[in-house]
């Protein structure tokens, strides 16, 4: 009996890989994975590419009012685009408010993110020029920051109202202490006009339309490099609902001036990115 056992076993010789997988079955597996992942396994065989394009898949990446996001962001997706493609027109940069404001997917785990440019922002005094300049810089993603030479009372206020997917969210305001510029094709940053910021803390702070508000202060530091300050964390429970948020940062202590700063953008996170060391 042994001997015909081991006969058959080894007359068998059917085998089988992942070719023969059912591609419904290869599909229900993506669901667990990653964006990235399911892009490197559709390279793995048919069955795996044909499954790394069903609807259902994508669709369980996507924040649940994705609706939302492509009536308000996109100017038409046409009736043939399937979920992949909606991912993907997603994960670019994709603005509005007449291009002060951007939004995008983070591809690894499609958490919503949002950069709010210099001139989506209400500066006080940014129409005299003897106080502020808009100049242009590559280290901008909106290539223009705002540039504070010197003003007594200091103040920088913005607001944003939009779906929100739920979850947890970080703020944070991108400056720095001096003024890029290039020399020679390097990169240069001049410190001339920075003063006033180790005298007295900046004020920073966000309030939301369900009464939720976060407060921090710290000195400005480090002339050179672009720093985000982190204003605070608000959560939001209904992602059909808009969610206003206000936000600020201060120093009108009026008893010295203070010059020498970059306001670039206001920076809005998941806040697990911080924990992961995905935050900016």
């Amino acid at each position: 009996m042994g001997a015909g056992f081991s006969a058959a076993a080894v007359d068998d010789s059917s085998e089988t890989g992942l070719g023969d997988i059912p591609e419904s079955c290869v599909a229900s597996i993506l669901l667990h994975l990653t964006p990235t992942e399911i892009c490197k396994l559709a390279r793995l065989n048919r069955a795996f590419r044909g499954a790394a394009l069903a609807d259902f898949v994508w669709e369980s990446k996507l924040p649940r009012n994705y609706g939302y996001l492509v009536d308000n962001l996109f100017d038409g997706v046409p009736e043939s685009f399937r979920k992949k493609e909606v991912y993907a027109r997603l994960c670019r940069p994709n603005s509005f408010d007449e291009g002060t404001k951007e939004v995008w997917l983070e591809k690894e785990s499609g958490g919503i993110c949002m950069s709010i440019a210099a001139k989506g922002l209400a500066i006080t005094g940014i129409d005299d020029k003897r106080y502020w300049n808009y100049i242009p810089t590559e280290e901008s993603r909106f290539h223009t920051v705002a540039y504070l030479q010197q003003i007594w009372w200091f103040e920088v206020d913005g607001k944003v109202e939009f779906c929100f997917p739920a979850g947890t969210y970080s703020l944070f305001f991108r400056i720095q202490l001096g003024r890029p510029s290039k020399r020679f094709g390097r990169r240069f940053c001049n410190t001339d006009h920075i003063h006033g910021w180790d005298l007295k803390p900046v004020r920073f702070q966000l309030l939301t339309s369900d009464g939720q508000h976060a407060l921090s202060q710290c000195y400005l530091d480090k002339p050179g490099n672009w720093i985000h300050y982190h204003v605070g964390d608000f959560v939001v429970e209904n992602p059909n609902a808009l969610t206003e948020v206000k936000f600020s940062m201060t120093q009108i202590d009026c008893t010295h001036t203070k010059g020498g700063l970059c306001v670039d953008s206001v920076l809005i996170y998941p806040s697990n990115f911080r924990e992961k060391g995905k935050a900016p």
